[in-house]
């Protein structure tokens, strides 16, 4: 369900309201708000909007996953000896509350964010949206159903070893899992603090992006929170280069899911993408210190010391026996494993970077298979093992991801996952949205620098690799001020120089493209006289960088400002050399 331009957000509410009732999922809510305290929130966005606030996000609704503080409201953790009430929201909730989004409540997980799928909880096992007899995938299993159903516009996860994606996958929706430390973790239960991320739920890719863009920040309380760097790729390489597993990488996919696999991979292939084979094995090798090494520690050092001082009778009414069994069991690891399995993890980013190198992504299914409830009941850590495969060394690898809907596969919706390298979210988002239609999406990576090219390095012109090379984002087409000449230069390859002259100048047309500050950097070093980097005025007033000449080696050159258009000065120039042509 999403809003629109003419709905208020106490509209909203009623509606998301009208859909729980509907709906009669209790499992999906920890806690839910009554309707009138969320109708009195809505009434003051609406005023606020008719007071001329830009509310980005005003008459949206969402929910929050119940290891993420929002103020006032019970932080349980699904387990509710634990619980407290926190005075402050989580900086990433803050961020959303500012932007005009109403809360709805607190979501359903599996306990300590422990799991995969979604049934390890005292307040009741999370069923899957529209088949009820599945899992609805976990750890985030509330959030993720909550969007299925249509009662959030968007919802907050959490994601340690894959929690923001299995779920998305199994239900058909977007899940946005953004690089560490992107998203402040303020204010969220640790379930491995080096590893966790909030991410975001919805049933679009726009409205995720969005919701994700207005969290996403440095936060001086999160010592781990980053900020985007000066490298920051802005978008893929053209064309885009994508690597896919082999067939020992698609092995525990069933047949159905393995074609479906395969028909997403060539919708990429389709689209003019170089699409390569690789060996993940690596990857998949890494996934395994998560639980099975000594990075479980880390799950111990979150919860193990309050876990330890339960009585036996709290504990065995308030816990799940498999969860405290993978928390408590981590107590006993010694130092020396942890520092072993640090190098060795050390090792898996470097083949990881290298690989990365060579792709400007990895495309891998999100998840293996849709168990059942009465599957995961008899056998709960081999089918949470399986959900994991693709999903659980992400964070530990330090790379972002997207998760975005394929198709179906055995009679349940499939999902493949976009994983990029740390910073790269944006190629993510551009190649799902590749997949999900949202062409072309706004910029979610920020700090760039805008660059205003007018001849060689165009679209479709010799140069313009210089650009795509360096991760810059083609912008769209721009106009300068009427007080600029175009000379084309004796150069090779052919370009032409931009001297600005208010008596004589004309509106010449450009492309805008962003770059990162170290990007930049790069291709200024590499510019070859006569050219050289300056401001230039748009017709709209704007001023960014742009190509100049100097007037003495202008002179050299021919005025070609009547054609106002680089291309159309070659289109003029091929058309002459036909004429004359025998």
């Amino acid at each position: 369900m999403t809003t629109t331009p003419s709905t208020t957000a106490a509209d909203r509410v009623r509606a998301a309201y009208r859909v729980i009732e509907q709906a009669d999922r209790p499992e999906v809510w920890i806690t839910l708000r009554a309707e009138p305290d969320v109708l009195a929130d809505a009434a003051d966005v609406d005023d606020r909007v008719a007071a001329g606030a830009v509310l980005p996000l005003a008459g949206t609704v969402f929910a929050v996953k119940d290891n993420i503080d929002v103020a006032g409201l019970p932080t349980t953790a699904a387990c509710p000896s634990y619980a407290y009430t926190p005075a402050r929201d989580a900086t990433a909730v803050a961020r959303l509350l500012d932007a005009g989004a109403l809360c709805l409540g607190k979501t359903n997980l599996d306990q300590f964010a422990t799991g995969l799928v979604g049934t390890r909880s005292p307040y009741g096992a999370v069923r899957h949206a529209h088949q009820a007899e599945r899992i609805s995938g976990g750890s985030s299993s509330g959030s993720a159903v909550a969007v299925a159903l249509g009662i959030t516009d968007f919802t907050l996860g959490t994601d340690t070893a894959g929690s923001g994606r299995v779920p998305a996958a199994l239900h058909g929706i977007i899940g946005l899992k953004p690089t560490l430390g992107l998203v402040p973790t303020t204010g969220v239960v640790p379930a491995a603090r080096s590893y966790d991320c909030v991410t975001v739920f919805a049933a679009t890719l726009p409205t995720a992006q969005l919701a994700l863009s207005l969290m996403t920040g440095p936060d001086p309380a999160d010592p781990r929170s980053r900020c985007w760097p000066s490298t920051t790729r802005f978008a893929a390489a053209n064309p885009a280069r994508i690597a896919v597993p082999d067939a020992a990488g698609l092995a525990p996919l069933s047949v159905d899911a393995r074609r479906a696999f395969a028909a997403a991979a060539e919708r990429f292939r389709a689209a003019g993408a170089v699409i390569t084979t690789i060996d993940i094995s690596p990857l998949l090798d890494a996934a395994t210190l998560l639980y099975n090494g000594a990075l479980v520690a880390e799950r111990y050092a979150a919860v193990g010391a309050f876990l330890d001082t339960l009585p036996d009778a709290v504990a065995s009414a308030d816990t799940d026996p498999i969860v405290a069994g993978i928390i408590r069991a981590a107590r006993q690891i010694p130092a020396h494993q942890l520092v072993a399995d640090h190098a060795r993890l050390d090792g898996y980013r470097a083949t990881a970077r290298a690989l990365l190198e060579r792709h400007d992504a990895f495309l891998l299914p999100t998840t293996v298979g849709h168990p059942t409830l009465a599957e995961v009941a008899a056998d709960p850590v081999g089918v949470n093992s399986r959900l994991g495969t693709y999903t659980n060394f992400v964070n530990l690898l330090d790379l972002a991801a997207v998760a975005v809907p394929a198709g179906t596969a055995d009679g349940s919706p499939f999902g493949v996952t976009i994983i990029t390298g740390a910073f790269d979210d944006q190629i993510g988002i551009d190649l799902a949205a590749h997949l999900t239609g949202d062409h072309p999406p706004a910029t979610y990576a920020t700090g760039g620098v805008d660059l205003v090219v007018f001849g060689a390095h165009l679209r479709g012109q010799p140069l313009n690799h210089q650009l795509t090379e360096l991760g810059a984002r083609y912008g769209g087409t721009v106009h300068t001020a009427p007080e600029y000449r175009m000379i084309a230069l004796p150069t090779l390859p052919a370009k032409p120089g931009i001297v600005r002259d208010t008596r004589r100048g004309a509106v010449l047309t450009g492309e805008r493209w962003t770059l990162s500050t170290a990007a930049l950097g790069t291709f200024l070093a590499a510019l070859p006289a006569p050219m050289a980097l300056g401001p230039v005025r748009l017709d709209s007033g704007e001023e960014v960088i742009g190509f100049h000449c100097d007037p003495a080696t202008a002179a050299t050159g021919t005025d070609i400002t009547h054609h106002r258009h680089w291309p159309s000065y070659l289109a003029d120039q091929h058309d002459r050399r036909a004429a004359i042509s025998p």
